[in-house]
C-alpha cells in the first residue's frame, strides 16, 4: 500500500499542538532586534522585560489568576509538577506525606515513586473508577495532619476525564494542606478562574494550545510560600533562578492570548469529537469509549477496538497520513498497556486497542471525515488477519495498576 500524499489529519494535540505563526511573529524579535537580557538595567534589555512583563499578564488573563505576579515561568509542565511537590514538602513544617492518584502524568508519578524509595516520604494513591473517575471516598481518607500537598490532575491527558479541582482544593484546605493540580491539559481547553477556588499551585505547558515547546508556568497563589527548585539569580522574584527564556516566554504569552480568545471554540471542537465518536461507534463493531463521557475536556476521545493492537492502528492510520496515538506504551521490549488504562482496570483485550484522538482548534469537519473513511476498512483488515480466538471473551483479565 502506498503512502497516502493528501493533507495530513493531525489529531493528537494532547501530546503537541502547532505553533500558531501569530506566535512564531511574537518570538522572531527576541531572536535579533531586541536580544538584550530581561533583566539588564541597561534600555536594550527594556524590550524583553516589557516581553515578559506582557507575557505574565497574558497568562495570568488565560488561567483568571488575580495577580500576574502569581505565574512563575518555568520550562514546562514537569518542572512546575516538580517545583510545586517539592516546595509544599519543603515549607508544609510537620508534613512529610504526599497524596496524588494512580492516573497522574508520569511527571507527577516519577516524581512521587522516587520520593517514596529515596526519601521516605508516604505516598497515597488514589484509585479511580471505570469512567476513571476519582474514588472521592479513597481521598477522604487519605488526608489527614500529615498531609502536606495533595497533588491532582485538572484532565487527564489520555481520557480527558475532568477532576473537581475546586472541591478538592477546598478539601485540602480543610486538612491543613496545599492542594496543587497539573492543568496542563485544562489550560485552553476549559474556562480557568483560579481566583474563584482554593487551588494554590497549578502547572502549565505552553505547547498544548499552540505556544512553544520548553516553556510553561507555575501558578502560585498569593501568601503561598514557594521554595525555588533552580537556585542562582534572583529572576521570576527569586522563584526559580536563569537567564528568562524571552523568545519562548513572549511565545507562551501569546499563546495564551489565542487561547483565551479562542475559548468560544470549544463548543465546535466538542461537536467535532462527538461526531467522530459516534461515526466510529457506528462503523466499527466492538469498540468502546473510554474515559467520563459525560465529563471531559471537549477535544479528547480515547477509544478501544477490541482483540486489537492499537500500534498496528496507528500504523496504518499513519500511511493514510493520519497521525493519533495510542492509549498504550512500551515497556520492557514487550507492549503493555497505560498505567492510566490499569488504573481504570479496563479489561486486557480492550486496553490493548486503545486509541486517543485529540482535537485543537485547527481541525474541522473534512479531518473527522477522513477518518471514518479510513478506520472500518483498517479495522476489518487488521481483525481478518488476527481474528478472535476461541475463550478471548472468557479468558479477558483485568489490568492491575502498578500503584496499589
Amino acid at each position: 500500500m502506498k503512502p497516502d500524499r493528501t493533507t495530513p489529519v493531525y489529531l493528537d494535540n494532547n501530546a503537541s499542538t502547532r505553533v500558531d505563526p501569530r506566535v512564531v511573529a511574537a518570538m522572531l524579535p527576541f531572536f535579533s532586534e531586541h536580544f538584550g537580557n530581561a533583566s539588564s538595567m541597561h534600555s536594550l534589555g527594556c524590550p524583553a522585560a516589557d516581553a515578559v512583563k506582557t507575557a505574565r499578564r497574558q497568562v495570568q488573563e488565560l488561567v483568571g489568576a488575580s495577580f500576574d505576579s502569581e505565574i512563575v515561568f518555568t520550562s514546562g509542565g514537569t518542572e512546575s509538577d516538580n517545583t510545586a511537590i517539592l516546595s509544599a514538602l519543603e515549607t508544609q513544617t510537620g508534613r512529610d506525606e504526599v497524596v496524588t492518584s494512580m492516573v497522574e502524568h508520569p511527571a507527577v508519578l516519577a516524581l512521587c515513586e522516587f520520593l517514596q524509595k529515596r526519601r521516605g516520604v508516604k505516598v497515597h494513591h488514589l484509585p479511580v473508577d471505570l469512567r476513571g473517575r476519582l474514588d472521592m471516598h479513597a481521598y477522604r481518607q487519605a488526608l489527614g495532619c500529615r498531609t502536606a500537598v495533595v497533588s491532582l490532575m485538572w484532565a487527564n491527558n489520555e481520557t480527558g476525564t475532568i477532576f473537581p479541582v475546586a472541591q478538592l482544593a477546598s478539601m485540602a484546605h480543610e486538612a491543613g494542606a496545599l492542594f496543587h493540580t497539573d492543568a496542563v491539559q485544562a489550560a485552553g481547553k476549559l474556562a480557568m478562574n483560579l481566583q474563584d477556588t482554593a487551588i494554590d499551585m497549578a502547572s502549565l505547558s505552553a505547547h498544548k494550545f499552540h505556544g512553544p515547546k520548553g516553556i510553561g508556568a507555575l501558578y502560585v497563589r498569593k501568601g503561598v510560600r514557594l521554595a525555588p527548585l533552580l537556585r542562582g539569580g534572583r529572576q521570576e522574584r527569586g522563584r526559580r533562578a536563569g537567564t528568562e527564556n524571552v523568545p519562548a516566554i513572549a511565545g507562551f504569552g501569546k499563546a495564551a492570548e489565542l487561547a483565551a480568545a479562542a475559548l468560544d471554540e470549544l463548543p465546535r471542537i466538542g461537536a467535532l469529537r462527538d461526531r467522530l465518536q459516534q461515526g466510529l461507534l457506528a462503523r466499527v463493531p466492538a469498540a468502546t469509549v473510554i474515559g467520563d463521557v459525560e465529563n471531559r475536556v471537549p477535544n479528547t476521545l480515547n477509544i478501544a477496538f477490541k482483540f486489537l493492537e492499537s500500534e498496528a492502528i496507528l500504523l496504518l492510520l499513519d500511511r493514510r497520513n493520519i497521525a493519533a496515538s495510542s492509549g498504550s506504551a512500551c515497556a520492557a521490549g514487550s507492549m503493555e498497556p497505560s498505567h492510566v488504562l490499569r488504573a481504570m482496570k479496563v479489561p486486557y483485550t480492550e486496553a490493548h486497542g486503545a486509541v486517543r484522538f485529540s482535537f485543537s482548534r485547527e481541525n474541522t469537519a473534512g479531518d473527522v471525515d477522513r477518518v471514518l473513511a479510513a478506520m472500518p476498512p483498517i479495522i476489518e483488515k487488521l481483525r481478518n488477519l488476527s481474528p478472535p480466538r476461541s475463550g478471548d471473551d472468557v479468558a479477558d483479565p483485568v489490568l492491575k495498576s502498578s500503584y496499589v
